[in-house]
């Protein structure tokens, strides 16, 4: 049987509307650059050009499916449309939150209405090296040493920060109270949450440890030894 008699599935296809050298339908070519476009997206370098790209290819696909009436593919891209839209918005508002976050200069200050406050009497141990690190602390009055390194932390400063963050989550040094200290801590999970909700605060932490880091190195490069940071 010749192969134009076979039974076709749509009208489309038929031999009458299939000749050689077919020229391309405006459905056709919506349906091979919506396919293109789906390519395209696994070449995408970012999130945001990969949900753009995604959009149009679901505006693409939606075409296609009206036009040939192919309604499953219909269906799931007028959802996937929206969600797209939606997931790109919400990276475009957290780009813009990172870019101010990165032009802001924060204050430990802005910590203190989530912090509860501590007294430690002069010569008590805060914590030893090795505990566990689940608080972050900031002086109030009076001075902290760090006896292993000879260094001290006063009014207005972090510490505790560096334990904090570690992948081990052990403290690094041992904190003293070289005089009657007043402090106020704030628990891992009460700063995660902070942190999660206002990113510029992520990133003066993220400074706060390179400069300790940085000025821990320049002090022991002259003995010939590296020591951690506090805490």
């Amino acid at each position: 049987m010749p192969w134009c008699m076979l039974p076709v599935v749509s009208d489309r296809f038929a031999c009458n509307s299939f000749p050689v050298g077919v020229v391309m339908t405006l459905i056709d070519g919506l349906g091979y650059l919506a396919s293109a476009l789906v390519l395209l997206t696994f070449c995408m370098s970012t999130m945001l050009s990969l949900r753009a790209v995604a959009i149009f290819s679901n505006l693409a696909f939606i075409s296609y499916g009206l036009g040939d009436g192919i309604y499953p593919v219909l269906i799931l891209h007028i959802i996937l449309l929206p969600l797209n839209v939606v997931l790109l918005f919400q990276m475009v508002r957290l780009l813009r939150k990172a870019k101010r976050a990165a032009a802001t200069d924060l204050s430990p200050n802005w910590l203190q209405p989530f912090m509860q406050p501590k007294h430690v009497k002069a010569g008590e141990t805060i914590f030893r090296k090795g505990d566990d690190a689940d608080l972050l602390y900031m002086v109030v009055s009076g001075e902290v040493r760090f006896p292993e390194i000879d260094r001290g932390v006063s009014a207005g400063e972090l510490f505790g920060e560096i334990g904090l963050f570690s992948l081990e989550r052990r403290r690094t040094q041992t904190a003293q109270a070289a005089t009657d200290v007043d402090l106020l801590w704030i628990s891992d999970g009460a700063l995660r949450k902070l942190c999660e909700r206002n990113p510029g605060l992520s990133l003066y932490f993220l400074r706060l440890t390179a400069t300790r880091m940085t000025e821990n190195a320049a002090r022991t490069i002259g003995v010939g030894a590296m020591t951690p940071s506090p805490a």
